[in-house]
């Protein structure tokens, strides 16, 4: 008897950066994958980078001001997507998106004391 179901095929995953501030289904989604932090201040993102896989949110790494001005990240990802290089595309996004956010400005003037 052949099965007629269709196979098993891995989800297609997309990392890219977050816009901000996020959508209010992506806060909703960010709020359920960082459940465990539950202070997170969605409204304070410095940069963020998201996993996607058939349309939704499958995890993220985020950045916010911190204590003394350091930046504080947190990473979370679904676990069932565990340990297949997400985490390290989603860090290296965000540090990224971070080095590219703390560069001086050159489109605008700026001034120097002599």
């Amino acid at each position: 008897m052949l099965d007629s179901s269709p196979p098993s095929l891995p989800a297609r995953v997309r990392v890219s950066r977050l816009p901000l501030p996020p959508a209010p289904a992506v806060q909703l989604r960010l709020k359920t994958l960082f459940a465990a932090q539950p202070g997170l201040p969605l409204s304070q993102l410095m940069a963020g980078a998201v996993a996607v896989a058939g349309g939704k949110v499958i995890g993220a790494a985020l950045s916010w001001p911190g204590a003394e001005g350091q930046p504080q990240r947190g990473l979370e990802l679904e676990s069932g997507w565990r340990g297949r290089g997400i985490e390290e595309a989603l860090l290296g996004l965000l540090t990224t998106d971070q080095s590219i956010n703390e560069q001086p400005r050159t489109d605008q003037p700026t001034t120097e004391q002599l």
